[in-house]
Parts: structure tokens; sequence; C-alpha cells
């Protein structure tokens, strides 16, 4: 295995660390039906730094693409090409979703919000939300290929295992989130708790596959990680 390969599996905890850092970035975003003032306040008001959380954002994306496509070669490595093709499938999906939604916002702060399009913004940055919730669904495939493949590759324990399962119904969980307002709205708290669940599974599994040595990534006897 080249530094490159392994610098790819480690792109997961990237992805993180650089979602984290874009967020504080980015600040609040304005809730689900916000009002045209409220939506000028934070995309025209704040315009230049929502413009470099943008940046730091697709930065981040490009991370998730890259561990999917580790994560799909470990486990085509190791026999299991149905999961593989699975995980370079969800994180694409999952990827080209992110981006959409990102550029939706960014669109917003860069020139959309403005006196004479307020008929328009609020469908756009409610759109972006929608998103959201469809997100989920690759969210999830990418989760349970990860969680099932290893698993199969007896790369992760069954205790592991377990957690990524859970993980996964958690995350589904979020695709059904259509309250108008409230912990069920699309920006309510469970909406946002899910996908954190579904990205701090993602960053353990690319810290898990980081820290395998190449010899026992390619050697015949495959090590599981120990049940705490």
């Amino acid at each position: 295995m080249t530094d490159w390969q392994r610098n790819w599996r480690g792109g997961g905890v990237l992805f993180l660390v650089l979602l984290i850092v874009a967020g504080i970035f980015y600040g609040s975003q304005p809730k689900l039906g916000a009002s045209p003032a409220e939506l000028v306040s934070f995309f025209h008001g704040d315009r230049t730094r929502i413009l470099i959380a943008t940046c730091i954002f697709c930065f981040a994306f490009l991370e998730l693409v890259w561990f999917g496509a580790a994560l799909s070669s470990a486990l085509r490595d190791e026999g299991m090409g149905g999961w593989a093709g699975a995980a370079i499938a969800s994180s694409a999906a999952l990827a080209a979703l992110l981006f959409l939604r990102m550029a939706i916002r960014a669109g917003l702060a860069f020139s959309i919000v403005g006196p004479g399009t307020l008929v328009i913004a609020p469908g756009l940055s409610d759109f972006a939300y929608v998103l959201t919730v469809i997100m989920a669904f690759p969210t999830a495939m990418f989760v349970m290929s990860g969680a099932f493949g290893l698993w199969r590759a007896e790369i992760i324990s069954k205790t592991f295992f377990a957690v990524g399962v859970g993980a996964v119904i958690v995350t589904l969980l979020g695709g059904t989130t259509w309250a108008r307002d409230g912990f069920w709205a699309p920006d309510g708290f469970y909406s946002v708790a899910s996908q954190f669940v579904a990205y701090i599974w993602i960053a353990v599994i690319s810290g898990v596959l980081y820290m395998r040595s190449p010899a026992v990534a390619n050697s015949p006897e495959r090590a599981a990680v120990p049940t705490s």
C-alpha cells in the first residue's frame, strides 16, 4: 500500500474535522421557513464568512470522496466486491448532494439574496433543507457498506458491527424528518444529530483503516478490532 492510499483511508477523519471547522465559520443557518429579512441578515450580512466556509466545506466533501474510494478498495481487497460497489456508489451520491446543498447556500450568499430576489430566496433556502433529509438515504447506505463489509471481512469486531447497525438505523430515521418545525423537522435536533452520528461513524472507520499497517492489510491474517 502506498502512502497515498493510506492517506485516503484517513480521509474520513479529515472530513469530520473540516466539517466542524467549516461549521464554526458558517455560523447558525436560518431555520426552515425563515423570513426574507432573516435570510438577508444572514446570507447578505455575513457573505464573506459564508463563502470562506463554503471553500472549507468543499474540501471536506472531497475528503469524503477519497475515503469512499479507499473504503471500496479495502473491501475489494478482502473479497467483498458487492459491499465495495455499494460504498463507492453511496459515497458519490452523498458527496453530490452535499455539493448541491452547499452550492445553493453559497449562491444565496454570493448574489441571490437581495432586494429584488426575496420571493425566490426562501424557497431555495428551504430546498436546501429538503436535500438534508434526502441525504439520509445514501448516508445510511455508506455507513451500512462499511459496517457489513468490514465485519464480513473480519476487520471489525461483532460489537463494533452492532454499533454500525445502530448508526444505520439512526441515520435512516433522519430521512423521515418532515415535520414543519420542532424536534422532527429537517432543521430540528434529530436531523442534525443523525447526521453527526453517521459522520462520527465514518471518521471512526476511517481511523481504523488508517491505523492498520500495510503488512496487516495485505496479509491473509486479518486482525479484528478488539471488543472493548
